[in-house]
């Protein structure tokens, strides 16, 4: 998995975990998850990683695994991740975080490969709901064909109250949020259940 922010002022960082140790979470960062469960992040050597060698794998059983870098605040950018689902019988999913309070308090863009569709999520106080598109009322995301087993990139751009998606390079939908009164977070969810 690899990450990218940037800010107003367009200084972007990138961050991998290429040179961080293997079988451990990564440092500098709070791996945990929204709900109950046991989250287990780990960077892990990957052949097949964007930037090699590693890649910050969850492989433990939650309701919402989330993992938050600890020193970044966005209050309008963007954020990347790339992200290969690779197994659960619930959820084979990815996404990228932002705008985090804390582990119970997020906006989070998941992309289900089981589902075949991307979503935007608000996390309340552990719970989450989803958020209809800007023109769209109800429905639920956006149908995005999501591979097993592949690569997949998702971008999301911030600025006040809009917010906007990009999946592997193309627009797919735009929602217009209330911003919270904190910072943004780089931050990664994903649920797998084996």
């Amino acid at each position: 998995m690899t990450m990218t922010m940037a800010t107003g002022l367009a200084i972007a960082e990138t961050v991998n975990f290429d040179d961080m140790k293997a079988g451990a979470a990564p440092a500098g960062w709070s791996a945990t998850q929204t709900g109950s469960g046991t989250a287990k992040w780990a960077v892990e050597k990957d052949d097949s990683a964007p930037s090699k060698p590693n890649v910050l794998k969850q492989s433990g059983q939650a309701t919402f695994p989330v993992c938050v870098k600890n020193d970044t605040n966005l209050k309008d950018g963007f954020v990347e991740v790339k992200f290969k689902p690779v197994a659960g019988k619930e959820d084979q999913a990815g996404g990228v975080i932002w705008r985090a309070k804390d582990s119970n308090n997020y906006y989070i863009a998941r992309a289900n490969a089981l589902e075949g569709n991307v979503v935007l999520y608000k996390t309340v106080n552990g719970k989450r709901s989803p958020l209809d598109i800007v023109g769209r009322k109800g429905g639920y995301g956006v149908k995005e064909p999501v591979a097993s087993g592949q690569w997949h990139t998702l971008r999301v751009e911030f600025a006040g109250n809009i917010s906007s998606l990009a999946s592997t390079g193309s627009i797919c939908s735009m929602w217009r949020t209330r911003r919270s009164p904190k910072l943004a977070k780089l931050a990664s969810g994903r649920r797998l259940t084996a």
